[in-house]
């Protein structure tokens, strides 16, 4: 059996394809459950993110499970699977832990060593765990990503200065309209992504700041940090008439602001401005809106083209440390993986050859009837002895050859052989 994840993510995939295949918090249950139920998978973690979304799964077989996943996928984007199929990537056994290790320590991410994706990937475990849908194999390699992923960012400098994915997308409006003095900028969500822009804006002192949500108590809750202003949603379109920056990221599953909707505020404006800056996955405005007139639309694209000119992406240096962790972490992972597993192996051949050392000797009772207590206690012994001198050898031979390929090729054998 193996881990295997397979996964789209939105540098290689177009955005208006990628964002069908976002997964949010509130649908995690539902999703993990559509993969468990597939028939070569039997622990599961699914994490999507503005990056990714990608399914972690335990398998009997790659194949299967690759077939079982992209499935899974097709019917969450509603997208026939030769229409997607060249963009997914997989990884397996090794190369699922390397990747793993890597998107947890920011390596895979859009602004390199950003932070926030530690969190998604311990919520996505979490979220699984109370799902009951991973087992011990998972929980062992989410456990050690997160381990790896502080080492990383305690041992080199990955992180030191790293901007989040909200903080770049600030920057990149900042930078467009040549900074926010005397700008009226308006914040629309107020969940993880909400929350890292108020701190965003709060170093940049950023004066002028309206939030709208749903929940207006979390809003206010937000404004409060930045000496903002919270404003009802049923006021989010006469709010946005009078703002220079429209800042965006819900959780919603549908268009929040459609071509139709803005084109009416822009004609109310007259001919003002309006720099819009989109990073919900899936979008919240109109990609349509492009095409407005006095409407500056940038999103997640705009970022991964942005990010070259930032000082987010850290030294070759770091990221070379970086890797040299993880690399060592995987090694490490995998050892202790391969001796744990060898441990119940050895255990179940030791047990069954005494199984057939006791049934022998019973088979043999008759014979030994007259033997005196003496007499039974000596050839108890020597069986014992025979047994332990043919054991020795290749319990050592397993124990030393434990997580390399020779390991696995012996374990494989003990099992094929005793049917363990």
């Amino acid at each position: 059996m193996s881990l295997v994840v397979i996964g789209v993510n939105n540098r290689t995939m177009p955005l208006d394809l990628f964002e069908r295949f976002s997964i949010g918090e509130d649908l995690l249950p539902k999703a993990l459950g559509g993969v468990l139920e597939r028939r070569n998978i039997s622990e599961a973690v699914v994490l999507s993110t503005c990056n990714r979304t990608e399914i972690y799964v335990y398998a009997e077989k790659f194949h299967g499970a690759y077939q079982d996943v992209r499935d899974f996928l097709s019917e969450t984007a509603r997208i026939a699977p030769e229409d997607f199929n060249d963009y997914l990537y997989a990884h397996y056994d090794n190369d699922a832990i390397q990747h793993l290790f890597s998107v947890t320590c920011g390596l895979d991410s859009a602004i390199v060593g950003e932070s926030e994706v530690q969190h998604q990937v311990k919520v996505a475990w979490e979220r699984a765990r109370e799902e009951g849908s991973c087992g011990s194999v998972i929980n062992g390699a989410f456990r050690r990503a997160l381990e790896v992923g502080k080492r990383v960012r305690t041992q080199t400098d990955i992180s030191k200065n790293s901007s989040s994915v909200a903080q770049a997308c600030v920057e990149m409006a900042q930078q467009h309209l040549g900074g926010f003095e005397n700008r009226k900028v308006l914040v629309v969500g107020a969940g993880e992504v909400g929350e890292s822009v108020a701190t965003s804006l709060v170093r940049l002192q950023t004066e002028n700041v309206f939030f709208v949500n749903r929940s207006f108590d979390r809003a206010a809750e937000l404004a409060k940090r930045v000496n903002g202003e919270a404003v009802a949603y049923e006021e989010l379109n006469e709010t946005l008439i009078s703002s220079d920056v429209l800042l965006t990221s819900t959780a919603s599953n549908s268009i929040v602001f459609d071509k139709t909707l803005l084109e009416q505020i822009m004609e109310i404006r007259e001919g003002r401005e309006l720099l819009i800056v989109d990073i919900a996955v899936p979008r919240d405005v109109d990609p349509a809106a492009y095409a407005i007139e006095g409407i500056t639309l940038l999103d997640m694209d705009a970022l991964w083209r942005f990010r070259p000119q930032t000082p987010l992406i850290r030294s070759n240096e770091e990221v070379a440390k970086a890797r040299m962790i993880i690399s060592q972490e995987v090694e490490r992972f995998l050892e202790q993986q391969s001796a744990r597993q060898v441990a119940p192996l050895i255990a179940g051949f030791r047990n069954g050859v005494e199984e057939i050392r006791q049934a022998e000797l019973q088979r043999f009772e008759s014979r030994l009837a007259g033997l005196t207590d003496e007499q039974r206690d000596a050839v108890e012994a020597l069986t014992q002895r025979i047994l332990g001198k043919v054991l020795h050898e290749p319990t050592i031979a397993m124990n030393e050859a434990a997580g390399s390929p020779r390991g696995d090729r012996l374990a494989e054998a003990l099992r094929e052989l005793f049917n363990i």
